[in-house]
């Protein structure tokens, strides 16, 4: 996107990225929801590493997909707000890769258990349990996945992001 106007560069960006996290939500629909799930658009977490302009999309894309997959409105509010605060920590984190994920994977160990037991009356097992089961598949899909998603997209970041976005 050389020469072009760094506004509408950073909607596309993020346009790109709530997209792919639609996308990737509901191909991987069966592992996507529930209270054992390994999101595998979670890996779109590590982006604010590369560009602010994935924090929106993050937050767009996982509001989108909750509310394609048919989540209840308590899911698709605080999924929702559970992937802006941990695309948003890891913002804030950008200088060091290795913690990028890490918001993403305590803001849903703590939200999305809730949602789940409350809003979806998984009642008969302790919100622990539902916590200790949603963080074994953010770890997996923010960082083991995420990092891998990193490291290809390293090789070619000047290629693909417009560094004066970054600041």
């Amino acid at each position: 996107m050389k020469n072009t106007d760094p506004k509408v560069r950073w909607i596309a960006q993020g346009a790109v990225i709530a997209a792919a996290y639609v996308v990737l939500t509901m191909v991987f629909a069966p592992i996507s929801f529930g209270p054992v799930q390994l999101r595998v658009a979670e890996a779109l977490c590590i982006m604010p590493l590369f560009t602010p302009a994935t924090v929106p999309g993050l937050f767009t894309g996982c509001l989108i997909a909750n509310l394609l997959g048919g989540g209840i409105a308590v899911d698709v509010i605080f999924g929702s707000l559970a992937t802006l605060i941990g695309a948003w920590g890891g913002l804030m984190l950008r200088r060091n890769r290795w913690l990028v994920p890490v918001p993403a994977i305590i803001s849903n160990t703590v939200i999305i258990p809730f949602v789940l037991y409350y809003g979806y009356g998984f009642t008969d097992t302790v919100i622990p349990l539902l916590a200790l089961q949603i963080f074994i598949g953010e770890v997996g899909g923010c960082f083991v996945l995420g990092e891998l998603l990193a490291t290809m997209l390293l090789k070619r970041k000047n290629a693909i992001f417009n560094d004066s976005q970054n600041a």
